[in-house]
């Protein structure tokens, strides 16, 4: 923040804003998006009537407002395009995968979700080459004890031999891969029942939840909230035979058979290939908050959370599609990530179908990086419309209209798009804003967090 502030055009901006007449309306618009870094503008106007007498409730216009806009939050998932949404969007997720282990009374998910058989897994992907490391014994192959926030790290050791071709494809078909891992699941948890698919169907159903991260290496992996429910979902008890050993054996079957692979054609000097996980596979149980187990349904939850607004710019690539292999430069991307995009750019004409070049800043992948079955939980639209209602109620008090009937309201609006984004010295204070919103709630929390300790 500090350099940014001696830069004159940031300085002399910053100063202008904030000289403005209507600063403390701007400030506050800001303040409602939580420190937004890229708002969108919108201009228009609301109109709230009550429909029997005709009395007007509210009437807003954009007129009055600062520059004759209204910002709003732009709400991107990605942390490293717009911390402050990407935290509404990490606590919405951690919600959404909590709600699936412990309950919320709130959506319908009964507390005792807890007792079906649940899993924390993570499926890699395949090795493409040797790459400089942190192994828990000895040194790294090149024979150096690399620190932990060494660039080498997830780096090629040999770039001449490394597949950087065989990482965006496998990429590109991570998504596949997964279908393809939790269709063979089901049919491994029902040999284990000793039932068929359908009798498996009327019996229990399979629900999880999962979350994408991009390894040091640029190579896509999975980290899956995984559990067995009753045939109905979370709110029927599983049956009898369903234990954690069998869904973890069950786990390490479908990972490992030949229905669990992906297969690219050979096209021009590339030859066909096929994809399966990695030797590296991770099952753990979840178990209940405070029994003194690492892998806890808060800790699973924070974990999944954190990972849902991270992407493939933790590698060194952009956190927006590419252009042009000229941005690679003017990005400054490092050696690693470049041979990635460059390889992307080469096999997109082999391989038209697959859009590589399109999805170049994704390494590949194309997928969700957030996503769960239809069963296991609450949904993201559904906490943020509990969160739009919670605002509409609050705003209606403030109105003094809280008593009447929202049906007996109408409501008319007129809104359009007016841009995007701050001026050098709006960005500035509106990061400001951000980190006061964050350094109040961490207050609070800390706060809430002594008060429990106390009252234990």
């Amino acid at each position: 923040m500090a350099d940014t502030l001696l830069d004159p055009i940031v300085l002399r901006d910053l100063l202008r804003v904030a000289s403005q007449p209507d600063f403390a309306r701007w400030e506050e618009q800001i303040r409602r998006t939580g420190g937004c870094a890229e708002p969108i503008h919108l201009t228009g106007w609301t109109l709230a009537k009550e429909k029997t007498t005709g009395e007007t409730l509210r009437h807003f216009s954009t007129q009055d407002e600062p520059g004759g806009r209204l910002r709003i939050a732009c709400g991107n998932r990605r942390a490293s395009r717009c911390p402050s949404c990407a935290w509404t969007y990490a606590g919405d997720t951690y919600h959404l995968i909590r709600a699936g282990l412990a309950g919320d009374d709130r959506r319908d998910i009964p507390a005792t979700v807890r007792d079906h058989p649940r899993v924390f897994a993570t499926l890699t992907a395949p090795s493409f080459g040797a790459v400089h490391n942190r192994p828990d014994r000895g040194r790294c192959r090149c024979g150096t004890r690399h620190a932990a926030d060494d660039v080498a790290l997830g780096t090629a050791l040999d770039p001449s031999t490394y597949d950087y071709a065989g990482t965006v494809l496998f990429n590109n078909g991570a998504g596949e891969l997964w279908q393809r891992f939790t269709n063979r699941l089901r049919r491994e948890i029902a040999s284990r029942a000793g039932l068929t698919q359908r009798a498996l169907a009327d019996s229990a159903r399979l629900s999880f939840g999962k979350v994408a991260e991009f390894q040091k290496r640029g190579a896509i992996h999975f980290h899956a909230v995984i559990r067995i429910d009753g045939p109905e979902g979370p709110d029927t008890p599983p049956p009898s035979w369903a234990t954690v050993d069998l869904l973890t054996d069950a786990i390490g079957a479908a990972a490992r058979h030949s229905y669990t692979s992906i297969s690219v054609p050979l096209a021009g000097d590339q030859p066909a290939r096929t994809f399966r996980w990695g030797r590296q596979l991770d099952v753990r149980p979840v178990r209940a908050f405070g029994d003194g187990s690492d892998i806890t349904e808060q800790a699973v939850a924070s974990y999944v959370a954190k990972y849902a607004t991270k992407a493939a710019e933790a590698t060194g690539t952009l956190d927006r599609r590419v252009s042009e292999l000229a941005d690679l430069d003017r990005h400054h991307v490092p050696d690693h990530a470049r041979r990635l995009i460059t390889a992307c750019k080469a096999l997109d004409p082999l391989y038209p179908a697959y859009r590589l070049w399109a999805w170049a800043h994704m390494l590949g992948f194309r997928g969700h990086f957030s996503s769960k079955s239809r069963r296991y939980s609450t949904t993201l639209g559904e906490l943020r419309q509990a969160r739009a209602d919670f605002r509409a109620a609050q705003e209606r008090q403030a109105l003094g209209v809280a008593a009447l009937d929202p049906d007996t309201v109408l409501v008319l609006a007129d809104w359009q798009y007016a841009g995007h984004g701050h001026t050098p010295g709006e960005s500035a204070l509106a990061a400001t804003i951000a980190r006061d919103l964050q350094l109040n709630r961490d207050t609070a929390r800390e706060a809430m967090r002594s008060q429990a300790g106390e009252a234990a």
